[in-house]
């Protein structure tokens, strides 16, 4: 295992009816002034929404809305919140909903207290903040482990990037299965092949040798999927729901990195196709990774063989280490046809091949991938998604 060093600053709050335990508990650390963040309506058609002011107004909070952060959140919708936290001194924000809110309200914990523009300090000049306004997390959709740590994707619109950023870590996130009950089945879906995706493309990172990180991430995968079948026949399992809301927490809590160098193509291959087309994210995932694995596998064939018969139950008796990868990567393929993910872009409505080019150019290659791909073959990759 490679050297590492490991901490971790988010406190987690899991289970049922925790968020007034969490709220009544944290909020005694901050000051008068909260930002409420959140997306769209369904917070307040579930109730989530007055519950949470409810208990900010009880612990004696003022209580500013920031509100209609979209599912592929833009640098613009971070500089409208960073605006209002400095005209209002906020001392504390609170992200009520998934990963989007929650990646937004990390940057507005940075630009808030940065004169700086951010996105011009990370992708230009190569520096990173070093002060935040505190912050914390609610769940309310799971699936991209967003609140275990400081990584934010966000969209710039102008330049047509949509890239990682570094912010702010949640000082405590708040877990409860229950507030997930109310998402449609198909973000439910989604957001966990997004969890499903974060495992493998830590798994096939460097180093390729057993490891205990990729030990406990094979069980993680294992859980996932059947948990993902188990909602499929009983939409309202708490069970299944909250290993698959702790799954995506491992996902992205270090535990899975530690002694590795992350491979996440497809999520920079992704990123990119979001740029340009505003795409679900989960959606996105699930139709590049069976093509991405079938042009990079060879690269790799023992650990994608390992991947078939520890994760998909394939043997492997009789057959060279490919051709059980190749079996791996078709078992892939077919529970993503079976849980109802797509995995054609034309079945995204996505149809522009001159885009694919433009996506092409401007992906991401990165360190950890078993293969460095060139601009054109991702593009072969992305022709190969189109139907």
């Amino acid at each position: 295992m490679n050297n590492f060093t490991y901490s971790y600053p988010v406190k987690v709050y899991f289970g049922k009816d925790t968020t007034e335990t969490a709220l009544t508990t944290e909020l005694k650390k901050y000051g008068k002034n909260v930002l409420l963040a959140y997306g769209g309506g369904s917070v307040k058609k579930n109730g989530v929404y007055d519950a949470v002011k409810g208990i900010l107004e009880k612990e004696g909070k003022t209580v500013f809305d920031f509100s209609g952060i979209m599912p592929n959140p833009t640098y613009a919708k971070v500089q409208e919140g960073a605006k209002m936290a400095k005209e209002n001194n906020i001392d504390f924000i609170l992200a009520v909903g998934g990963g989007s809110v929650i990646d937004c309200c990390k940057i507005v914990s940075a630009q808030a207290l940065e004169e700086k523009n951010l996105w011009e300090m990370e992708f230009d000049q190569g520096t990173y903040p070093s002060n935040f306004l505190p912050m914390g997390a609610i769940v309310t959709a799971s699936g991209t482990g967003a609140e275990m740590n400081n990584g934010a994707v966000i969209t710039n619109e102008e330049r047509k990037i949509k890239g990682g950023m570094l912010g702010a870590f949640a000082d405590f996130a708040v877990l409860d299965p229950e507030l997930t009950m109310s998402l449609p089945m198909k973000q439910v879906i989604s957001g966990a092949f997004d969890t499903l995706s974060h495992c493998m493309e830590t798994y096939f990172g460097q180093p390729q040798e057993d490891n205990l990180s990729d030990d406990i991430n094979e069980a993680i995968m294992k859980s996932v999927i059947q948990n993902i079948r188990t909602l499929l026949k009983d939409e309202k399992n708490y069970h299944a729901r909250s290993e698959l809301m702790w799954a995506s927490a491992m996902g992205e809590n270090g535990i899975l990195k530690i002694g590795k160098v992350t491979d996440f193509q497809a999520h920079q291959i992704e990123h990119q196709l979001g740029a340009y087309t505003d795409c679900n994210h989960g959606q996105g995932l699930s139709v590049l990774h069976p093509t991405l694995y079938r042009h990079i596998y060879k690269e790799a064939a023992g650990k994608f063989s390992r991947f078939a018969k520890e994760v998909w139950g394939i043997s492997g008796e009789g057959k060279s280490d490919e051709q059980t990868a190749a079996e791996g990567i078709d078992a892939l393929e077919a529970f993503i046809k079976e849980i109802g993910m797509p995995s054609t872009l034309k079945e995204m409505g996505i149809k522009d091949k001159e885009m694919l080019r433009k996506v092409a150019d401007s992906s991401n290659v990165t360190a950890g991938c078993c293969k460095k791909l060139t601009a054109d073959e991702i593009f072969e990759i992305l022709e190969e998604c189109a139907e």
